[in-house]
């Protein structure tokens, strides 16, 4: 159906305790002269330094464009689930508040998106490049899916090919229709890190088309201190992966209820975060948590044997079980390896 609202693209902006960072993502967002038909609404999710205030300034400066909700703290899931309900645009576009979005890629985005306003069946998703904008990096490192989408064209599942081993579609690449958010139900757990891995799963069943344009559109800023995803904290966290990982399980279709490239995809990305969590268990050196990874697989299996059998197949899921110290001492080594080269954290 054609859109109603008079806003093609909400971006929703999760904020906590972010006043150095907010005023650039949000000037980000309305670079563009050319900016009536977005809509940036800066969630402040119970900040204690100055994000309330500037969040307001801001809005107060661009009323038509930039709204804000203030509420209690709900952690980044329940901001985001905030956002969800309350968008008007007929796109939606997760930014977190310490990131940004290039000026070049949001214009041609938009003129892609603003096509589809008046489309009887629009695209439902659509997927861009971003980037690891690590602090003190100078080479930055640019995540692309040209080699396994067609740019440019309506697509669906079974068109993608396959991904390579460490290659997915987190949160950063993604741009939902608002609707396709609603129909899935899409509810993000609150009080917990790392749920831009369900965002970035749970509601891809209900997409049945999509569009790669292939810009590096969004900037992830990574390596301030006390961020999450630093290694230090993230092995700190790691039991809130594992219940990351408990949820993406449970959002798993069976195969052949959807159609079989979804299916293979989201087999690849289970694996990716089952490996995630399980590299973050054995780095914190604690047989406890060796124990909790036993339990992660092993919770895929009495779910359903199917989907753990085709996640266990997976190349990165048979690293990651390799037995013993012997084992344990290869992923470390390879996680370290890796993380130099890319940047991740």
């Amino acid at each position: 159906m054609p859109q109603t609202s008079s806003k093609t693209l909400t971006f929703v902006v999760p904020a906590f305790n972010m006043d150095t960072y907010l005023e650039r993502c949000v000037s980000s967002l309305t670079a563009n002269q050319d900016c009536d038909d977005i809509e940036v609404l800066i969630v402040d999710d119970g900040s204690s330094d100055g994000t309330p205030e500037l969040a307001d300034r801001l809005a107060a400066a661009k009323p038509d464009i930039i709204h804000v909700i203030h509420q209690k703290n709900k952690g980044h899931g329940g901001a985001v689930n905030t956002g969800m309900a309350n968008a008007e645009g007929m796109y939606l576009k997760v930014v977190d508040a310490d990131d940004w979005v290039g000026a070049q890629s949001l214009k041609e985005l938009m003129d892609v998106m603003r096509r589809q306003r008046d489309a009887s069946d629009p695209i439902d998703m659509f997927v861009t490049d971003y980037v690891y904008d690590k602090v003190g990096k100078k080479h930055k490192h640019v995540v692309k899916f040209d080699n396994v989408m067609e740019a440019d064209r309506r697509l669906n599942w079974d068109d993608l090919k396959h991904f390579g081993i460490a290659q997915y579609m987190i949160m950063h690449a993604l741009i939902f229709r608002t609707e396709v958010l609603r129909a899935a139900q899409t509810q993000l757990p609150e009080h917990t890190f790392y749920v831009d891995f369900i965002y970035a799963y749970q509601p891809f069943p209900w997409v049945k088309s999509l569009m790669y344009i292939s810009t590096p559109f969004y900037h992830y800023f990574i390596g301030r201190d006390g961020q999450s995803v630093q290694t230090d904290v993230m092995i700190r966290r790691v039991a809130q992966l594992v219940r990351v990982n408990r949820a993406m399980v449970a959002a798993t279709p069976e195969r052949g209820t959807v159609p079989d490239g979804l299916y293979r995809y989201m087999i690849h990305f289970l694996s990716i975060e089952s490996v995630v969590a399980s590299v973050f268990l054995i780095l914190s050196r604690n047989p406890a948590n060796y124990q909790i990874k036993r339990e992660l697989w092993e919770n895929q299996r009495a779910v359903s044997p199917s989907i753990a059998r085709d996640v266990r197949r997976q190349l990165p899921s048979r690293a990651i079980n390799l037995p013993g110290s012997i084992g344990r001492w290869l992923i470390r080594m390879g996680y370290y390896v890796a993380e130099h080269i890319i940047g991740f954290n």
